[in-house]
């Protein structure tokens, strides 16, 4: 089945269950920079939404805190919610200083890097923090299939350097934007 069968609009909320309610909030307030926002007074459970990155935190406080997962290594492979950033040496630097154990690791493909730092929240859940917008997203779909074509990530970098792509993205469709911007790291990685 191909296309949107559910008529999905975005990604709205991460939902996660919590030793400490007030541990789990300072994490994803202080570090990660989520605000509170309004919460539905009629939930029977405590719990506490936040925002931020255009993506929902809803923190649920467990009610057998003793039997959650213990905290295990710091393993890239875990399920992980991951963040762009604008600057690694920034993020590293912070970790550092707020005294949060991470590993770094560096991804590569066709002379692209994507570097990465893994890191636990207070209950274990695995952080990424990359700068993955380095890395276009490309499709797989057929390339004359233009309706199934998703918009690169990496398009706001190639746009701020590339006055073609700029107005591609600007008066024309994701489709084109994105085609052009594969065009332009093809030439670019020959150059």
């Amino acid at each position: 089945m191909a296309g949107n069968p559910l008529r999905l609009k975005s990604l709205n909320h991460i939902s996660l269950a919590c030793r400490s309610l007030e541990k789990s909030c300072d994490f994803y307030q202080n570090v990660l920079g989520f605000f509170p926002i309004r919460r539905p007074g009629s939930f029977d459970f405590d719990g506490a939404w936040l925002f931020n990155h255009g993506v929902g935190i809803h923190l649920i406080q467990s009610g057998d805190p003793d039997n959650m997962p213990k905290i295990s290594h710091i393993n890239p492979k875990d399920n992980h919610i991951s963040f762009q950033c604008e600057s690694m040496a920034t993020v590293e630097k912070m970790l550092k200083k707020m005294k949060i154990e991470y590993i770094k690791s560096r991804v590569e493909e066709g002379g692209i890097y994507v570097d990465q730092l893994f890191f636990h929240d207070p209950d274990g859940s695995m952080i990424e923090i990359c700068n993955c917008d380095n890395l276009p997203v490309i499709p797989l779909a057929d390339q004359h299939d233009m309706t199934r074509i998703v918009r690169s990530c990496s398009l706001l970098n190639c746009t701020k350097s590339c006055p073609e792509a700029t107005a591609a993205a600007n008066s024309s469709t994701t489709a084109q934007a994105v085609l052009l911007q594969m065009t332009v790291l093809q030439q670019q990685q020959l150059s």
